[in-house]
């Protein structure tokens, strides 16, 4: 079931969460018991986050070194197809830019569709650990909204082989990113909009914000999309805060602002047992606020704490 189908059947706000694949090498009963926590809340999808190959250079035996491509998280559509499995949930894979050829995507999508998966989440991606600024692979995508005209493309029952004829058509919901504190390249709000803007012109089902600590960032962000015409639902992006380091992470990799009442709550903090109750507190309040607004979709990127985000979708 599609995710937009979901929100237009739903009578209440929604709930859904984001994890990770295992590392390579390590087995996917992790993940259940990440997970199982979790699915007493009957989450109506879960998002599965996807993950480019890098490059690792190894040491020969004479002293040089050779370039080594590797994935450290591999297993995605995998990974979906067992989830649903297992759970009976949907699930939503993010299909990035980075790291994948036009070819590599189009077969990620194929073995999505022969799976029964509707939905993809579509993202540029992170540049690479080694890279300055982000790189598309050779024969790759660029950007997001390239990438999102390939799903739409095979939607329509266009192959990157022109000469197939009679084929079969994808039947993909399409999400895309928004940011509620602009994306970190975009030189202005107004310029970020724009691109959102195309991107559902381009065949985008919804938005799904990054993270964010200030309610009133969300709320100003989907009242700037309205204004210029983006109807699609928007559906917030929430992440728990757990420790201190976080103050200093999470605005550096992800170019978000903690608001002054949060930072000063932790800083006073002895331990992070008691950072995790102050996120816990402020995670809660939270949603309590959105959906107490009616958002459609409460999105917890639950990252390696399903118990911390149990608990306050519990309280809820």
């Amino acid at each position: 079931m599609k995710v937009t189908d979901h929100i237009a059947q739903a009578k209440d706000t929604l709930i859904s969460f984001e994890v990770l694949p295992p590392l390579k090498g390590k087995g996917i009963d992790a993940l259940y018991k990440h997970l199982d926590p979790l699915m007493e809340f009957k989450p109506s999808f879960i998002n599965v986050t996807y993950h480019r190959s890098e490059h690792v250079f190894k040491k020969r035996s004479d002293g040089s070194f050779e370039k080594v491509i590797v994935r450290k998280r591999p297993g995605t559509e995998a990974i979906c197809a067992a989830i649903m499995n297992k759970y009976n949930v949907d699930t939503v894979p993010h299909l990035i830019c980075g790291g994948f050829s036009l070819q590599d995507t189009e077969d990620a999508l194929l073995t999505l569709s022969y799976l029964g998966i509707d939905n993809v989440l579509v993202l540029r991606g992170d540049a690479a650990k080694n890279e300055a600024a982000f790189e598309p692979e050779p024969g790759g995508h660029k950007y997001a909204s390239d990438l999102l005209t390939q799903v739409v493309n095979l939607n329509n029952g266009i192959y990157l082989e022109d000469e197939l004829k009679g084929t079969n058509k994808t039947n993909f919901s399409i999400g895309v990113a928004g940011y509620p504190e602009k994306h970190f390249e975009a030189p202005n709000m107004e310029t970020d909009l724009q691109y959102l803007t195309e991107k559902v012109d381009a065949g985008a089902d919804y938005i799904i914000t990054q993270m964010f600590f200030d309610n009133a960032k969300y709320f100003a962000f989907v009242d700037a999309c309205r204004a210029i015409g983006i109807t699609v639902p928007i559906i917030p992006g929430l992440k728990p805060i757990y420790t201190k380091k976080q103050l200093t992470i999470l605005p550096k990799t992800f170019h978000i602002d903690i608001p002054t009442d949060l930072s000063n709550e932790i800083l006073k903090c002895k331990t992070d047992d008691d950072v995790l109750k102050i996120g816990e507190r402020w995670l809660l309040e939270q949603s309590r606020k959105l959906k107490k607004a009616g958002v459609p979709v409460l999105h917890y990127y639950t990252l390696g704490r399903p118990k911390m985000v149990a608990d306050v979708v519990r309280e809820l």
